[in-house]
């Protein structure tokens, strides 16, 4: 198991995200929450489990998809770095996993 790391902005768009379902459905936006923190964990069991990000030429930034929702994350020497949850239907800036 590797160590997991959140970036301030991964916090800020899981936030983001929760608080705008929530408007509608406060369980189902705890719901998302607690399952992406899971999914989290796990990929700390398997880093190589996501697959490389198509719209980065770095074969350490890794996806996984939970539901609409990219999971974008860098395999690091002893840890991993949560960078970014986007709904898969934005555009995901390079910026921001370069």
């Amino acid at each position: 198991m590797v160590k997991i790391k959140w970036s301030k902005d991964s916090l800020e768009d899981l936030k983001e995200i929760c608080d705008f379902i929530a408007f509608d459905s406060p369980y189902y936006a705890a719901m998302l929450k607690e399952r992406i923190f899971e999914m989290v964990e796990h990929i700390s069991l398997f880093p190589e489990m996501g697959r490389s990000v198509p719209e980065s030429e770095d074969p350490s930034v890794r996806e996984l998809i939970y539901k609409s929702y990219r999971i974008i994350y860098e395999v690091k020497e002893g840890c991993l770095e949560i960078i970014t949850i986007i709904h898969g239907s934005r555009l995901l800036k390079l910026k921001s996993i370069n």
